[in-house]
């Protein structure tokens, strides 16, 4: 019986699991096609897309001053370095270390990837900031929280609960990212690609961590059979009842 728990207890619990793995491998599947478009729309000075969608978003900012005047800095690094490292503060005090070095390398990443890759290659082509780095920052925040919250132990937030802190944050995401284009600093296909940059790097980098501890955990246990760790399966199955049971999914 002790040695059975402390197999339980030692079994490393993936960022995504069940469903939610599903569900990022196909958010991850759709993000480099909406890069890809987003590349193509933003063609043309000024582009048909950009040129209907962008006066949209600025005459329903505009009457809201304060907030174009504060958003955009919560896409800036002096607020998204500690915003990482609160969320990286997060994982670490719930003992997800895996949460904690996703977090650390993927919003950099992402940011990196934009910053030092994608803008001076594509956006170059392009002629303008392509993708938005603000849009980068703030959907990869968005998503490694949104990670958080399905990985922290189920009975202290409910789900609905946690649902809504999700709607929250992608919305003040968007938010951030809308308001680049009010103050014409962006173009909405900026902001596409840049969230789809944000949210892809982050789902890459959390698959990925849950292969590499998956495989190192069964490479770690002498004389375990090959094969599915039926503790695991049971406990992501329990996961997603969980999940179910508690309204998060309908």
């Amino acid at each position: 019986m002790l040695l059975g728990t402390v197999w339980r207890e030692s079994v490393p619990r993936p960022l995504l699991s069940g469903h939610l793995r599903a569900t990022g491998t196909a958010l991850l599947a759709i993000c480099v096609p909406v890069i890809f478009a987003a590349f193509l729309a933003a063609h043309g000075n000024p582009s048909r897309l950009n040129a209907v969608v962008d006066p949209r978003i600025q005459a329903a900012m505009s009457p809201f001053p304060v907030l174009l005047n504060w958003l955009p800095d919560l896409g800036t690094l002096g607020l998204v370095a500690p915003m990482t490292l609160v969320l990286a503060t997060a994982f670490a005090a719930t003992r997800r270390w895996s949460g904690a070095v996703l977090t650390v390398v993927a919003v950099p990443g992402a940011i990196g990837l934009t910053e030092y890759v994608l803008k001076p290659d594509v956006g170059g082509i392009l002629g303008q900031p392509f993708p938005s780095g603000h849009a980068t920052s703030s959907f990869a925040l968005a998503t490694v929280f949104a990670v958080l919250l399905s990985a922290s132990p189920r009975h202290r937030l409910p789900g609905t609960l946690r649902l809504l802190l999700v709607l929250m944050a992608l919305l003040l995401a968007t938010a951030v990212a809308a308001a680049m284009v009010a103050i014409n600093a962006h173009t909405f296909t900026d902001i596409v690609a840049g969230a789809a940059v944000g949210t892809g790097v982050v789902l890459a980098c959390a698959l990925a961590l849950d292969l590499v501890t998956s495989r190192a955990h069964r490479r770690h246990q002498p004389g375990r059979p090959a094969g599915p760790d039926p503790e695991e399966g049971a406990r992501a199955a329990g996961e997603i009842q969980s999940d179910y049971a508690s309204g998060i999914f309908p």
